[in-house]
């Protein structure tokens, strides 16, 4: 009976493995869907991604959360937006409590799946090893067979950013076949630079198709399903780490096998119009396996039997390594709704990675040269507050309509989406990054724990101040002086930040301001730092950014930006820039590198013995 009783077990258990499919995901790096043949580029080269379309369902409006690697893999890898958890900025690695946050690996892998991901992790999550989650980081295609249900990811790296980088004179695709962006100017080496991604596009999509190939030979097909999509957009200038659509709209191709057809949206081959954002896809995954959900998850089932719908998806950028930002989006499938905490930081502000690329480098010579326009030199002025573009008929987001009264009720009704939005899942982005890891230590919680905790991160109070900060109107003013001595350094900064903003437009008490220069947070310091430079007080200015810099104020990395916004030099910063000792991941490091201002090496000791002491 006991036997009899086993096998009836392993019967069941090979049953049910039967009933649930084998998931494969393709992911690839960088890419929008500018770069792939079946969403409409007639340059494009990706007949494995286009053949997997008219196999499977194109999904048109989905969107990446963040718009670069390490914090779009932050919100896949638990479910829970980078933002909510404090993972936002790039490569930081804060850690979350996993003791109440698992990885979707960990729950496929309670509900009987083998997992496996070869081989990109980049979670930007602290405290837990990235490849701890997973069975292997190999693909044998031996052991998937053994191993169903298998939940596959393989990931492809040709197609990323450095991918574009060096030589672009020697391309196999031609540098006239190529659909430039309205935002980039006509000139030789961007079109090169268009015709040399290309190429590498090509690679990674011949790898798409040797993956499916070998999918075929396994004899695995008809159990699997298989995902194909970018990680984030990309490539070219102005995509990659940007909000706009070149920066988060990427493709998205679903293949369900006949066995599991009642899972299918529409017949093969069709276009499914639904908005899916980045953060649907781990509860979707798991609910098509049939693991636990948990109440934690921030995303909608966009597939199967338990389909949720979505209205908005929200985005978000804040630092992209060594550069200062912070931004919020929201978006229906037609109008895109930007907001610009830090409209003072221009769009293409300098980034040592970024200017890698041959197309970034034209691109700056050219606009230096005066030959840009208003669209194609936008990029290198700072940023309106808002922004609102109707992206059915202007995809590459040129045409900003935030002012055009026509779009009045579009833009009031995306921003009060936006600020519950903002408010439900906890905006941990409110407050300067390093203000909150100041907060977040002293507190001894986690930046996710933190956020929680309205007696140490008042969201709706700084979410209030922030938009007066973000407000033309005048009758702020007296509100702002009053808020500089607030109790809670969040709402000063915010202060502070409506006092900049205000500055061009009216006239500041410089008295106030100069109280400023000695307040608690550094944050604080040196946004009242940049007011009185302005003005025309940069001595007390510069005395204020040198003596935070001597001393490796945690705001340094937002000097080090500040100094080269104003595009003033550096030379009476630099000692003080030499002597910063604050790292902030080593991306102080990186500025001082690009400024010219890197500490000199520690000298050795001198082992020789003094003269007077020689025999």
């Amino acid at each position: 009976m006991r036997i009899f009783t086993v096998l009836l077990l392993l019967v069941a258990a090979s049953a049910a493995a039967e009933d649930r499919p084998n998931i494969l995901w393709l992911t690839c790096e960088d890419n929008n869907v500018n770069w792939v043949g079946c969403y409409g580029n007639p340059h494009a080269d990706t007949p494995n991604i286009d053949a997997l379309a008219v196999e499977g369902f194109q999904y048109m409006h989905c969107y990446a959360n963040a718009p670069v690697c390490a914090p779009s893999r932050s919100t896949w890898i638990t479910g829970v937006h980078a933002l909510s958890m404090g993972t936002h900025p790039m490569r930081s690695r804060y850690p979350i409590p996993h003791d109440r946050i698992s990885y979707y690996p960990d729950l496929l892998k309670k509900a009987g799946y083998y997992v496996g991901n070869a081989k990109k992790t980049d979670y930007n999550i602290g405290g837990r090893s990235d490849g701890d989650a997973w069975d292997t980081d190999k693909v044998d295609w031996k052991v998937l067979t053994q191993q169903q249900p298998f939940f596959m990811v393989i990931n492809n790296t040709k197609s990323h950013e450095s991918k574009a980088f060096g030589d672009v004179n020697h391309t196999t695709h031609s540098p006239d076949n190529v659909r430039l962006a309205k935002y980039h100017p006509d000139i030789p080496d961007i079109r090169k630079n268009y015709a040399h991604y290309h190429d590498q596009m090509k690679k990674m999509d011949a790898d798409i198709g040797l993956a499916l190939e070998e999918l075929e030979r396994s004899g695995l097909a008809e159990n699997t399903i298989v995902i194909h999509n970018s990680d984030h957009g990309g490539v070219i200038a102005r995509s990659k780490r940007f909000l706009f659509n070149s920066g988060t709209h990427c493709p998205l191709i679903i293949r369900i096998p006949a066995k599991f057809k009642h899972l299918r949206p529409a017949e093969p081959g069709s276009k499914v119009n639904r908005l899916v954002s980045f953060i649907d896809m781990t509860k979707t995954w798991l609910k098509l396996c049939g693991a636990e959900t948990p109440d934690y998850l921030q995303g909608k089932t966009f597939l199967g039997p338990d389909e949720e719908t979505r209205d908005y998806h929200v985005s978000f950028r804040s630092r992209m390594d060594e550069r200062c930002d912070n931004v919020r989006a929201i978006r229906d499938q037609r109008f895109l709704y930007i907001r610009n905490y830090m409209p003072y930081a221009p769009w293409g502000q300098h980034l040592n990675y970024l200017w890698t690329m041959k197309a970034t480098q034209a691109w700056e010579a050219h606009h230096l040269a005066g030959k840009t326009n208003a669209i194609t030199g936008r990029f290198f002025g700072t940023k309106p507050m808002h922004e609102l573009y109707d992206t059915s008929v202007d995809p590459d987001n040129v045409n900003n309509l935030v002012d055009d009264p026509k779009y009045a009720d579009e833009v009031a009704r995306l921003s009060k989406a936006l600020d519950e939005w903002q408010v439900k899942y906890f905006d941990s982005g409110l407050l300067p990054e390093s203000e909150i890891v100041k907060r977040s230590e002293e507190a001894g919680k986690t930046i996710f724990d933190l956020v929680r905790d309205p007696s140490l991160y008042d969201l709706k109070g700084y979410q209030s101040a922030a938009a007066k900060a973000l407000s033309l109107d005048a009758a702020n003013l007296p509100g702002f002086y009053r808020d500089l001595s607030h109790s809670d350094s969040g709402i000063r900064y915010w202060a502070i930040v409506g006092c900049f903003n205000r500055q061009k437009t009216a006239s500041l008490d410089m008295d106030v301001i100069r109280k400023s220069l000695h307040d608690e947070s550094h944050h604080v310091r040196a946004m009242a730092a940049w007011i009185l430079y302005r003005h025309g007080d940069k001595a007390a200015a510069q005395d204020c950014w040198n003596d935070m810099l001597r001393n490796s104020s945690y705001a340094s990395l937002k000097i080090f930006n500040i100094v080269d916004w104003i595009g003033d030099g550096t030379e009476p910063y630099a000692d003080a820039m030499k002597a910063c000792k604050f790292s902030h991941g080593g991306y102080v490091l990186r500025m001082q590198q690009y400024l010219n201002v890197t500490p000199e090496p520690a000298k050795k000791p001198n082992r020789k013995q003094p003269a007077r002491n020689r025999k």
